[in-house]
């Protein structure tokens, strides 16, 4: 169920709706809209007594909501819903594209620096690197685990970068939550309803990738357990799924881009590096993915890919992803966007950094 507010609907008055829905046993959630602000009622088994609802001061009219997504839907919410970082012009979803850049594994302090000082000076606002690295085999690097939140947290303070990072289970959920700016849940993880539920009780935004086969529906489920717990800011991210196709890692469906757009409020980003796996796709797959209206792309960028602890022959090498700004940034007029560039850098060394590399 649904409660639309009155354009001219008091704050107080929102505020006695939610309680008298929280009183009937359900949870209240306000969506603040452009015009209005829209009620979703969640906990329900079934019908709500509309006419309870439609005589509370305030209230313009009580609608039922038929799909299973009903907060991540456009029927809750018809305006896109844009992300904010407080002390920045960054925004995810809108008219600005957001792009975000970086290795996949945080490996050093020196590799990470050089990474990300090459990804701000070409115009991204966000920076990602895993500091938790779920891998098929369990030999494999699995992260830097907190030293590699300090390293990123330090990224922020000397680039201005936004970080994106990875929790792959509740406890490195906590640690990513107080270091990094967007929690990142992983495909392997995006059916992993008890760390979705958690990611729901943080106040940071959460970037959830659709699952190596997940569907459209349980994509957007996937979100819905999120924003049932309140947490209402879910960036969506396709990285390709699962088929019988072998020339790329996965297999790029731009077509939910649109799909999603049409249905949910949600912004969705396009990840080419781990949707092909092979560097000389992955700037066909972001122009494409520009084109085809996402709201920006996750690339991961290492200046020296061929000694990468994880991931190396998907990452671009940083003069190819100056080549894919100026590209997307071509092509952001043509589908109404904008690609913000220009972040004035600090490339004073730290005295941490400048210790380091000595």
């Amino acid at each position: 169920m649904l409660v639309v507010m009155k354009a001219q609907a008091t704050p107080e008055e929102i505020q006695a709706v939610c309680e008298h829905i929280e009183h009937l046993g359900f949870r209240a959630h306000p969506m603040p809209g452009a015009q209005r602000t829209a009620i979703g009622i969640t906990g329900n088994k079934g019908e709500v007594d509309r006419g309870n609802l439609e005589e509370l001061s305030g209230v313009a009219e009580v609608i039922r909501v038929s799909k299973p997504y009903k907060l991540a839907s456009r029927d809750v919410k018809e305006e896109d819903t844009i992300i904010r970082f407080a002390g920045t012009d960054a925004t995810i979803g809108g008219r600005n594209l957001a792009v975000v850049a970086g290795p996949c594994s945080i490996e050093s302090r020196e590799q990470a620096f050089t990474i990300a000082e090459h990804v701000a000076a070409a115009g991204a606002q966000f920076f990602r690197g895993g500091a938790y690295k779920p891998r098929t085999s369990p030999y494999a690097f699995q992260g830097l685990g907190l030293e590699a939140l300090k390293i990123m947290a330090e990224i922020r303070d000397r680039f201005g970068l936004r970080i994106v990072t990875e929790a792959i289970d509740n406890a490195s959920l906590e640690l990513v939550a107080e270091w990094a700016d967007v929690i990142q849940i992983g495909a392997r993880n995006m059916q992993n309803f008890s760390l979705l539920k958690h990611a729901g009780h943080m106040r940071k935004p959460v970037l959830l990738k659709r699952g190596l086969s997940a569907t459209l529906d349980e994509f957007l489920m996937a979100a819905e357990y999120i924003m049932s717990e309140g947490n209402y800011e879910v960036i969506l991210c396709e990285r390709g799924v699962r088929t019988f196709a072998d020339h790329s890692r996965n297999t790029l469906d731009l077509s939910i881009v649109p799909a999603v757009q049409k249905l949910s409020h949600l912004p969705i980003l396009v990840d080419p590096s781990h949707a092909t796996g092979k560097r000389d796709k992955v700037l066909p797959m972001a122009r494409a993915a520009i084109a085809a209206g996402a709201d920006g792309l996750l690339i991961e960028v290492h200046h020296q890919p061929d000694k990468a602890l994880s991931d190396g022959p998907q990452s671009i090498y940083p003069e190819q992803f100056v080549r894919m700004m100026d590209e997307i940034g071509q092509i952001a007029p043509i589908v109404h966007r904008k690609l913000p560039r220009g972040l004035h850098i600090d490339t004073t060394p730290t005295e941490t950094h400048a210790a380091h590399v000595k």
